[in-house]
């Protein structure tokens, strides 16, 4: 069993894969070619959204996106405590400082009633984090923002393709990112990652953060970084996204029966009524976990634990003032999530032997 399939999947796609990549090969423009141009239409169209610019990876499309804000030192983001740890790198690699306040139970999301009480006059941004594939509560978040006037930026590194009431996930705040990682529901066969804006001058200037700020050939005009997508992996995504709205559905499929499979078993993912998940991790809460997840690898079911500490207890973080409060919630998700096997191509067969592997720990049968 697979936790996550790409080598079935690459099965389904490769002549179109190899046919798109050889085209860059024969074309030459390995950086900023022609499929950048049109994956970033693309990407525009299906989310909605005025202007996307894709970048190297999921990672620097946060740090691009703060840049491009004007985040520097004394400033401060608020976020989630958690997350991947890239959520927090972009934030203190301006100089920034990390205000952490803590999630909600059931989404695993940022908690929007704690969120006004965490900001001060320093307050520059609210970067909630789509936990799982799930959106964050965004109505309420930029409600509070507008009111504080400052901006927010949606982390959208897991929920690309799922969607908030009638809105697309990157089209939710004043910049939306996300990430292509080879793991995503959306990924490259390298690194990649994309920012998307209705902002003119937000567009512009990430355009340039994303080639050293140069406006044009050696002229600079803004402190940038190199951070630009490759045509190769601008030719997989676009091959990608033409089976990506059936991969949705499956990973929607898959997950609605786990769901029938688990309930009564162990605590499954939480939907809100009016979200889709795009369920980049299938992930469900279980009691001594180290335990069921030794039982199930002996059992030949890959898991894996998002995340097993929150960010302000990670070694590198514990001597950085980040702190405000305690995060009950964040801690107690920490000792308690374990993900599932959760891909497009996951067989009934194999989620019956996952439900059959749980309900053998339910019974005391793990030790």
């Amino acid at each position: 069993m697979e936790f996550i399939d790409l080598k079935t999947q690459y099965q389904h796609i490769r002549d179109q894969v190899h046919e798109r990549i050889d085209r860059v090969l024969s074309h030459g423009q390995y950086i900023m070619g022609e499929e950048v141009t049109e994956l970033e239409g693309r990407l525009s169209d299906l989310v909605e959204v005025k202007h996307a610019i894709t970048v190297s990876s999921g990672t620097d499309a946060l740090l691009l996106a703060l840049l491009a804000l004007g985040v520097g030192p004394g400033d401060e983001v608020i976020t989630t405590p958690f997350s991947f740890i890239a959520t927090v790198e972009a934030i203190l690699l301006l100089g920034a400082k990390p205000v952490f306040v803590d999630i909600d139970a059931r989404t695993y999301n940022i908690d929007p009633a704690l969120i006004a009480v965490a900001i001060t006059p320093r307050t520059k941004v609210i970067m909630p984090v789509n936990l799982f594939g799930q959106c964050a509560d965004y109505d309420v978040i930029n409600e509070i923002a507008e009111r504080h006037g400052i901006s927010v930026v949606e982390d959208a590194a897991q929920s690309f393709g799922s969607k908030y009431k009638t809105r697309y996930s990157c089209g939710l705040a004043t910049i939306g990112c996300t990430s292509f990682y080879p793991s995503k529901p959306l990924g490259t066969y390298g690194e990649g990652g994309a920012c998307f804006t209705h902002d003119e001058e937000l567009a512009h200037k990430l355009k340039l953060l994303r080639v050293h700020g140069e406006e044009k050939r050696y002229h600079h005009l803004l402190m940038g970084m190199n951070a630009r997508l490759d045509s190769i992996q601008a030719a997989i995504l676009l091959v990608k996204l033409e089976i990506f709205p059936q991969e949705i559905d499956k990973r929607m499929t898959i997950a609605h029966h786990y769901a029938g499979l688990l309930n009564n078993i162990v605590q499954t993912p939480y939907i809100e009524a009016h979200n889709e998940s795009v369920f980049a991790q299938y992930t469900i809460e279980v009691d001594q976990r180290d335990e069921v997840q030794a039982f199930l690898r002996r059992n030949n079911i890959p898991t894996a634990v998002h995340y097993p500490k929150t960010i302000p207890g990670q070694a590198a973080y514990l001597s950085v003032e980040t702190k405000i409060g305690k995060f009950p919630v964040a801690e107690r998700a920490a000792s308690r999530v374990l993900s599932l096997p959760m891909h497009p191509y996951l067989t009934v067969a194999d989620q019956e032997s996952v439900r059959d592997a749980l309900r053998q720990c339910n019974m005391g049968k793990a030790a």
